[in-house]
């Protein structure tokens, strides 16, 4: 039995190690995910929020939000954004951001049924225990015909293009993290839990198993990230 290096949580994602690895990056986040992405995470948050297609009356959940810069896009919306991640860390390293953040489990959401007309999940769908619950919780605390938006590492479409985006992944990123993150072990892990995700299809799948109708999604930058739509 192998065990997980210190700072770096492990594919069985618990609770406590995925946390902690999420405190430990909290620092230098934002601008470890720029440069890693290429600046191409600016226009995937933007690509979110023009996705939710949010009014001014919206209340919107902005899950595993980190520090906050996800919803922070949000509000450019006029709605109403509340950011919640269950790590304190990467909270308050978005103190400045100027939007309500709450500390929350995506596994048992402290909010009453039906609270929001929309909720998204950028990058984080993938780092919880269990993916089932956590869609279950975000219909939940969904509005009737409430709007799903996830926002999530996926595979590229192009093949030769997929096996050069698995060699980066595995090769490239963590040289790379070590250069600007102030916990590069971390981000082998990132890596590793983006190869084991579902692909588009399979994705969708889970979705509309949890209930979800509509489920749709589209590609972005080739099939590295996607969106998937999906209502209550």
């Amino acid at each position: 039995m192998t065990s997980t290096p210190v700072g770096r949580a492990g594919l069985d994602k618990k609770p406590a190690d995925v946390a902690a690895m999420f405190d430990g990056v909290a620092r230098r986040y934002d601008i470890t995910n720029t440069v890693l992405s290429f600046g191409q995470d600016r226009g995937w948050r933007k690509a979110t929020r023009r996705a939710l297609a949010l009014g001014p009356d919206d209340v919107v959940l902005d899950l595993a939000a980190g520090t906050a810069v996800s919803t922070e896009e949000l509000t450019q919306s006029g709605a109403h954004c509340i950011a919640a991640d269950f790590s304190l860390g990467m909270l308050k390293a978005g103190y400045r951001r100027p939007v309500p953040k709450v500390a929350a489990d995506a596994l048992t959401l402290p909010f009453a049924d039906e609270s929001f007309d929309a909720a998204t999940i950028s990058f984080g769908l993938r780092n919880v225990a269990n993916v089932d619950t956590a869609l279950a919780e975000l219909q939940r605390v969904l509005k009737p015909r409430g709007r799903l938006v996830i926002c999530e590492f996926s595979t590229p479409v192009f093949g030769p293009f997929r096996t050069l985006y698995m060699e980066y992944l595995m090769k490239a990123l963590p040289p790379v993290a070590t250069r600007v993150a102030s916990n590069p072990e971390a981000y082998v892990y990132l890596a590793e839990s983006i190869r084991a995700w579902p692909d588009q299809a399979g994705l969708a799948e889970r979705i509309t198993d949890a209930g979800f109708g509509n489920v749709r999604w589209r590609n972005l930058t080739g099939g590295i990230a996607a969106l998937h739509y999906a209502t209550k």
